[in-house]
């Protein structure tokens, strides 16, 4: 429901512009926070989507799907993704301190030594 040009939410009235970043967090689905979660901790490790997707042994395509909310992971997955990151499952599926979306890694391939 829009009034006076603002979004109205579950009891939070704020601008248009600004209901993503302070409304989301509050009714974030559990896709958002899985695909938020699991790229945060892989940027942090330094870890490609290649290399993770190796490490729990699923495709990387699907990886890069969790992370765009496209893929919906089976339980067994989850368990393997947070194995190769050393966090437990729960920590995947938390809702995320503040709004900040992770940096990408840098695109293309690493230079040859």
């Amino acid at each position: 429901m829009l009034l006076d040009g603002a979004a109205y939410l579950i009891g939070c009235l704020y601008p248009v512009d600004l209901w993503r970043v302070k409304c989301s967090l509050r009714v974030m689905n559990v896709r958002l926070k899985l695909a938020i979660n699991l790229r945060r901790l892989r940027v942090e490790r330094g870890l490609s989507q290649e290399r993770l997707a190796a490490d729990a042994g699923v495709d990387r395509t699907f990886v890069g799907g969790i992370e765009r909310q496209s893929e919906n992971p089976s339980i067994d997955v989850l368990d393997r993704l947070a194995a190769a990151l050393s966090v437990e499952v729960d920590t995947l599926l938390q809702t995320p301190a503040g709004d900040e979306i992770p940096a990408n890694l840098k695109v293309g391939r690493k230079p040859r030594n």
